[in-house]
């Protein structure tokens, strides 16, 4: 095939010329890198043998086309381009110029459908996003029904209002005051109970978001969690805690208290549009001709908006993921005086995030000038032609005021509603950020696999022809036809510079990754058949970097366990006295319970042997063997004591 390949991608990369080649023969590939699809290949020879294509079946709409690429040294343009067609191609060649020029193409065909995605409201992220909210339907229903209730309320009031009005003015002297009492009792009652629907609104919207919120993280966070170790190498600790933080509260603020205020500047819009018809049809036909742009004009923006706030809150993890390492590394910082270099790097991080918001501020100022404007024109409007129908004797005094009230508050609920858009657009690009790590499956199982017996555990290790290189750094391999055997029950120690893969043995065994060739073995069994919840179970370890969480020094040392909460004090003494840290623990105020700090060797080492793990690593032989009274230290010693007695026999 000469390098020439064709794939099926989700950008469109470049439009390719159909091919109409008589064939003498065809051979099917059904495993070819980097395929999407599981449609078989073919390559196709002319008759005279003077040029190869590979081509593949794709369906457009109801027909079937093939598309097709002659071998080249770079892309092919097109001669009939296939307009409208969803099925989108990329070519690649082993030609130097060819890959250069796909490059140039992909990058520019992707800035293009960036583009335009970034102004497209996606229905697929609108459904996730509604159907964070299913759960608590029930809820949210009884919440609409009181929103109902209390929009209606606030809806009548212009009118009786209104009728209020009329009633002055029209009323005999001698019923005026009966008449503006039961009418006032009324509006006092009606009152009341719009205000306790409100309430309940209220609360019920606030429960039901704060319960999607608290979902939401759960998600993402096991989400997070369930990902393999590859995955945390290529994305940044910064950007993962921004979108399990500030992500969420944008998404679950879009959901709870702008929701509420959306449906309710919805309903009472309605409400007001309704009434200002039923007030004065042809008053309210004149006034609401304003309406199609303001709401053209909001879509608009609101759009713009969306990608406004992907890109700021992309910017602002890239913040947080510096601001992160910095800090966690500030013994460093101190160390070689990068203080202010690395605030200069900060501010200037900080400064891009500014310059996004200015440009918000710029279209959010231009959009609520423009429907400010709007809304004084429109009372402006209506003071003009209610005074012309009041003059013809078509309208009253308080049909005009009831109308000027229903005009404010539809123009309150239309803004109400486009900041309930905007913050919606705000949510969905925060939300697509979210839906990435949430829909995406881990390359390893957490799970599942074979489960050994007991019995048949005994700790034997085996690397055979092993050969990998980590996801990030494939070109520069740390282990070519590795083989090594530990026997079970033995004690080895793997030393050499840094760098050469002592670390990475542990991380194999560990099954934190897949070699890219060989077997890694727990007694003769393929560790990729094996449960690697189970697997790690049985292996205990110590890094050259020990970590500890922000809790008390026994639930630290408890951290290592099967089932943390059924470990006595009697087995964490046990651990602690093994890692020669007991005598220093009990020298603190509150012993066991004190809460400790990110670090520290010898608790680590106690996490490690609670349990009776077939398999035990240290991280770096200084650790080992500064543990002078410890256990691991013992074993070295007995282990140098035979080495010496068998070179003693050798020579004697």
């Amino acid at each position: 095939m000469y390098g020439t390949m064709l794939r099926m991608t989700r950008f469109t990369v470049g439009k390719l010329q159909q091919c109409n080649i008589t064939c003498c023969r065809s051979d099917t590939f059904y495993h070819l890198s980097n395929r999407t699809s599981r449609t078989p290949w073919k390559r196709q020879v002319c008759k005279n043998g003077s040029c190869e294509v590979l081509v593949m079946p794709v369906y457009k709409g109801r027909s079937l086309s093939w598309l097709s690429c002659l071998r080249t040294g770079g892309l092919f343009l097109p001669k009939r381009v296939w307009t409208h067609s969803r099925h989108t191609v990329a070519l690649y060649s082993t030609s130097t110029d060819s890959k250069q020029t796909a490059k140039s193409v992909s990058n520019q065909e992707s800035k293009v459908k960036t583009s335009e995605n970034s102004l497209r409201v996606p229905s697929e992220d609108v459904k996730k996003l509604l159907q964070l909210t299913y759960p608590q339907r029930w809820r949210l229903t009884a919440a609409v029904g009181f929103l109902v209730i209390a929009s209606s309320v606030t809806m009548s009031a212009p009118y009786f209002l209104g009728k209020v009005i009329d009633t002055i003015y029209t009323s005999p002297p001698e019923d005026f005051t009966s008449s503006l009492t039961s009418l006032c009792i009324m509006l006092t009652g009606v009152f009341l109970c719009g205000g306790a629907a409100n309430a309940a609104r209220v609360y019920l919207m606030q429960i039901s978001g704060e319960q999607i919120v608290r979902k939401l993280r759960e998600t993402l966070f096991s989400s997070i969690l369930k990902q393999e170790v590859g995955f945390f190498d290529k994305t940044r600790t910064g950007e993962l805690i921004n979108r399990l933080s500030a992500d969420t509260a944008i998404v679950g603020n879009c959901l709870t208290d702008n929701l509420s205020d959306g449906l309710r500047s919805l309903a009472q819009a309605g409400a007001g549009v309704g009434m200002m018809l039923y007030v004065s049809p042809s008053l309210a036909a004149f006034v609401l001709m304003v309406v199609p742009p303001i709401a053209c004009l909001a879509v608009i923006f609101g759009r713009f908006l969306r990608s406004i706030s992907r890109r700021t809150q992309d910017a602002l993890a890239e913040a947080t993921q510096l601001a992160e390492e910095r800090i966690s590394n500030i013994r460093t910082v101190r160390a070689f005086g990068k203080e202010l270099t690395e605030v200069q790097k900060y501010s200037e991080k900080i400064d891009y995030i500014f310059e996004l918001a200015k440009k918000e501020a710029v279209l959010s100022a231009g959009f609520y000038g423009v429907t400010g404007l709007s809304g004084n024109i429109i009372m402006l409007s209506v003071l003009y032609k209610g005074g012309l129908l009041m003059a013809s004797e078509a309208m009253t005094v308080g049909q005009l005021s009831s109308f000027l009230m229903y005009a404010f508050w539809v123009g309150i609920s239309i803004a109400g509603f486009s900041s309930f858009y905007s913050v919606l657009m705000k949510g969905l690009g925060a939300g697509t950020r979210l839906w990435e790590l949430m829909d995406r499956k881990p390359e390893f199982p957490l799970n599942e696999g074979l489960l050994l017996k007991p019995e048949q555990l005994k700790g034997e290790l085996e690397f055979r022809n092993v050969c990998f290189a980590y996801p990030t750094r494939k070109d520069s391999p740390i282990f070519q036809d590795l083989s090594l055997s530990v026997p079970a029950g033995s004690v080895m120690a793997v030393v050499g510079s840094s760098g050469t893969g002592k670390s990475t043995l542990v991380s194999l065994l560990l099954r934190l990754y897949d070699p890219d060739s060989g077997v890694v073995s727990v007694d003769g069994h393929d560790i990729r058949d094996l449960n690697p919840y189970w697997l790690r179970s049985h292996i205990g370890t110590v890094s050259q970097e020990p970590v500890l969480f922000s809790c008390s020094i026994a639930e630290n040392i408890a951290y290592g366990a099967a089932d943390p909460s059924q470990v006595t004090i009697e087995n964490i003494y046990r651990a602690a006295q093994i890692a020669n840290a007991h005598d220093f623990i009990q020298e603190f105020p509150k012993g066991y319970d004190t809460v400790v700090g990110e670090k520290g060797d010898k608790i680590v080492y106690a996490v490690a042997v609670l349990d009776q793990h077939r398999v035990m690593e240290i991280g770096s032989h200084a650790k080992l063997l500064a543990n002078d009274q410890g256990l691991f230290r013992k074993l070295m010693e007995k282990q140098a004591f035979l080495q010496a007695e068998q070179k003693h026999a050798l020579f004697k």
